[in-house]
């Protein structure tokens, strides 16, 4: 084990809810469980009776009863609890105190917050769903939505989940294209959108783009007009967002299937249409519960924050700890404006756990962020989870030095696929850096070689060897399972391929190398972007980075990194041999680039991932428009700048 950068006391262990469960489960199985590895290995082992104690113990609330816990069928047809009928908005409403708050909302700027308790809220959602009802939307129609991160994205995803409506929302950082690429495939009868939205100090008007989609998308048959951000009379045809949530109407949830269609989540898209991954209600509500209370371990009158949009899964993932009775912090605007906004948000908030990415981390700390420097106080922050990518380690340390030194740093990984984690940290795990803590309780997840054989100590294919209830149920518009198959079984029949390279490490904690798809193979050996990057970021000279290995004829590979210099800053040679001189000392002579390329950008996916595949596939020969999808990158000219290198330098790749 590497040395550990935190440890949970006894005492912090002890007053866990996780402890709390554990107990339980000691008199429910009549055997000791002495820590999280105990759970873990007992879940995978009698997987059928964990997600059964998650039913006990949260008390799920089912109208009608399962016939058993799950089919016998293999991955992905494998079904959950068939039988049995829920709401998954019924449990995100049913704790909480009328007077308790629900959601804080917070607007990018230094606003006054606006507090809305669960009383308001629950009142809002049957308003909601009542004037939905009364608009035609039946169990199984498609509610569509174009808004920012505040309560009207909140309230209207509870309402259209209450009647049985699928939902879908994006981001208004998204183009009309990139919007109507994913919400057409949905055939959407009611789409919900907003005006605008705040960036950087700017108010960013989606008027025009708002009606694009309406021409878009032909099954529209409602218009919401959220006025958010601007004082204009609503479009004409469209239903004001007042009238929504007018009216009293008492709370009714539409009783389904355990796995009838919740949400649907699209994947980044960057090479075709987006794939829309199809959630089902009693799925996400197990998921959710064992998240927010074994792992959040949030409980009545404490509040999360999470920094994300409503085109990232971290923004379905967050509404969870509404079913502990725990407030939503809701932060609508840009991270960074001012540089360490959200820690001040946090502060202002009072925020017992935070959720978001790594990149907004290493943001921060590049712009010279510290929250303890500036006095601002995070006493009631115990819990730090990052996602998205992996934390490069000198973040770790910053997040120690700069926001808390008595911070568990939760790194975790999983993602849209499941809308929630495979590995992450609890709460007897300490802290490592550049590490995460381990598997999940209820993940049957492991490293595999090439061979279909587990490996620990090794890079290997993360797998997962048995089914997750908030698996999707299945893609949209993949009746025969086409897709689902590709996507996640085409390498071993029956066993989940993540794409990701991990190292699973002999006492249970993991690493994450990056996507196996993007996978850098020099020599014979398996490099991980992600330990690139990490090593990388932290130096002052260099804003970004991208690394991309390409076969070539007669067995030859050709090592690319592409470095965007900070300001003030140029890749000239002295930087290039500080680059090399850093990588062969701090990893390897392997991760020397042949070719270190200044440039002026680094693209990524909307939810901030890196094209390190279409820019390798670019390089590789494929046209742009077939190796990306431009509506889904944050940076289209930096993406057509990789496609002009890779046609001017294919004759030194061939």
């Amino acid at each position: 084990m590497n040395e550990p950068l935190w440890v949970p006391s006894a005492e912090r262990i002890r007053r866990s809810a996780l402890r709390e469960y554990l107990d339980w489960l000691q008199v429910r199985e009549g055997r000791p469980f002495d820590d999280h590895d105990a759970l873990w290995t007992w879940s995978v082992e009698n997987l059928d009776s964990f997600w059964l104690s998650v039913v006990e113990y949260y008390h799920l609330d089912v109208s009608q009863p399962w016939r058993q816990v799950r089919t016998a069928d293999p991955m992905p047809h494998t079904r959950w609890f068939p039988g049995a009928r829920l709401n998954w908005a019924q449990h995100q409403l049913r704790r909480g105190a009328d007077d308790d708050v629900a959601l804080v909302c917070v607007q990018e700027g230094g606003l006054p917050e606006r507090e809305i308790s669960f009383g308001v809220l629950r009142r809002s959602v049957a308003s909601a769903a009542g004037w939905l009802r009364r608009a035609g939307v039946r169990p199984g129609d498609r509610v569509a939505a174009y808004l920012p991160n505040t309560e009207h994205a909140v309230i209207a995803c509870l309402a259209a989940a209450a009647v049985g409506a699928v939902w879908a929302c994006c981001s208004p950082d998204f183009g009309a294209d990139g919007t109507i690429g994913r919400l057409a495939q949905l055939e959407p009868t009611v789409l919900i959108a907003a005006d605008g939205y705040h960036w950087n100090g700017k108010v960013i008007d989606r008027g025009d783009v708002v009606a694009q989609l309406r021409d878009g998308l032909p099954t529209l048959r409602h218009f919401v007009h959220v006025p958010y951000v601007f004082d204009r009379p609503d479009p004409a045809g469209s239903v004001p967002w007042a009238d929504l949530v007018a009216t009293d109407e008492p709370l009714v949830f539409d009783q389904v299937e355990f796995s009838h269609p919740l949400w649907v989540l699209f994947t980044s898209g960057t090479t075709g249409l987006p794939k829309g991954l199809v959630h089902g209600h009693g799925g996400i509500t197990l998921e959710g519960l064992k998240w927010s209370g074994l792992y959040a371990g949030l409980r009545p009158g404490e509040r999360i924050f999470t920094y994300t949009s409503t085109g990232w899964a971290l923004w379905n993932i967050q509404f969870n700890a509404l079913t502990q009775g725990a407030a939503l912090v809701l932060y609508e605007g840009s991270p960074g404006h001012p540089p360490g906004a959200i820690w001040e948000v946090a502060a202002r908030t009072r925020a017992d756990v935070m959720l978001l990415g790594a990149a907004v981390i290493t943001a921060g700390a590049n712009a010279g962020v510290s929250p303890r420097g500036q006095g601002l106080d995070l006493s009631r922050l115990r819990q730090l989870m990052v996602s998205g990518s992996a934390l490069p380690s000198a973040g770790y340390h910053w997040v120690m030095e700069h926001v808390s030194p008595d911070l568990r740093i939760d790194s975790t990984s999983g993602g849209t696929d499941i809308s929630g984690s495979f590995v992450g940290a609890n709460e007897y795990a300490p802290v490592q850096v550049g590490r995460i803590g381990g598997r999940l309780a209820g993940v049957d997840c492991a490293a595999w070689d090439d061979d279909g054989q587990p490996v620990v100590e090794s890079v290997g294919e993360l797998v997962i060897t048995a089914p997750m209830p908030s698996m999707p149920v299945y893609l949209w518009n993949d009746p025969e399972s086409v897709r689902y198959n590709d996507s996640y079984f085409d390498t071993w029949p029956g066993v989940w391929r993540h794409g990701d390279w991990v190292t699973i490490h002999a006492d249970g904690s993991v690493s994450v190398h990056g996507r196996s798809d993007a996978t850098l193979n020099r020599q014979g050996v398996r490099l991980g972007s992600a330990d690139f990057y990490d090593v990388l970021e932290p130096m002052p000279e260099i804003a970004d980075t991208l690394v991309v290995g390409l076969d070539l004829p007669d067995d030859g590979y050709w090592l690319g990194l592409f470095v965007v210099p900070a300001n003030g800053f140029a890749v000239d040679d002295d930087l290039k041999q500080k680059i090399a001189a850093t990588l062969r000392t701090r990893l390897t002579p392997r991760h020397v680039p042949d070719e270190i390329v200044e440039a002026p950008a680094v693209p990524h996916t909307l939810t901030g991932k890196r094209l390190e595949v279409p820019i390798k596939k670019m390089l590789a020969g494929q046209p742009l428009e077939k190796a990306a999808n431009l509506a889904a990158v944050d940076n289209p000219d930096a993406l057509r700048w990789y496609a002009q290198f890779a046609a001017d330098r294919r004759w030194r790749l061939r």
